[in-house]
């Protein structure tokens, strides 16, 4: 059912790979592993998996490096990547999901919770609220969804994976306000706990990137795209 589903796992703990194996193949994933980062890249970079799981603790090459540099390769920009952690600290999350991690999953792991998760996060692979086309261009703004690339008055600027999937939503309906709970769906999904200061965290820092003109806060309610 499962069998074009192709789902790369890195963690440095043998036993966690076994599980994690055992139960995805269970389910008719085709899964590899990596032991740590560096070997990690090396298969992403073979197989183009549609999902990565990674470890956050690893020696030599952490999670976040791992999944910082994965994010680099055009071939997988649009990989969905989940971390597997056993901490819970704000900093720790945010700083994966500014690197592009697309969800966190929680040691100690259930298979069917597991399964769940995953299945959501294949289903939300690709999903963000756009139009139809690769290319939009506004206000000295040019968005190009094929390559994961914003080009403002001429000077290409790349993002990390979940700041374009927020400035993509917000300018996809420029003028519309989007509230907190919608970006939070659309942009990290229903499944994915997360607080209004990742939200917050990654507006400061398009702003940041674009100036302080495109992007208005409606206080109480949420942001607006306006050029």
């Amino acid at each position: 059912m499962n069998s074009n589903y192709k789902i790369l796992l890195v963690d440095d703990e043998p036993d966690i790979l076994e599980f994690l194996s055992y139960n995805l193949k269970k389910e008719g994933y085709t899964v590899f592993t990596a032991v740590n980062g560096k070997e990690g890249l090396a298969v992403a970079k073979t197989e183009i998996p549609n999902l990565i799981i990674l470890d956050v603790m690893m020696p030599d090459m952490d999670g976040i490096e791992t999944c910082r540099e994965i994010r680099e390769i055009p071939g997988l920009k649009n990989v969905m990547i989940a971390f597997l952690t056993a901490r819970n600290e704000d900093y720790s999350q945010i700083a994966g999901f500014d690197v592009g991690a697309d969800d966190y999953i929680n040691k100690p792991i259930k298979p069917r919770v597991l399964i769940s998760r995953i299945k959501a996060l294949l289903r939300r692979s690709g999903t963000t609220e756009s139009t139809s086309t690769d290319k939009v261009d506004m206000g000295g703004i040019k968005i190009d969804r094929e390559r994961y690339l914003v080009i403002q008055n001429g000077v290409e600027i790349n993002l990390p994976k979940k700041e374009f999937e927020l400035l993509d939503l917000l300018a996809s309906k420029p003028g519309k306000v989007f509230t907190r709970e919608v970006i939070l769906d659309k942009v990290w999904g229903g499944d994915v706990i997360v607080g209004d200061r990742t939200i917050d965290v990654h507006i400061r820092k398009l702003r940041e990137k674009l100036g302080e003109d495109f992007i208005r806060t409606v206080k109480g309610i949420g942001y607006t795209f306006e050029f």
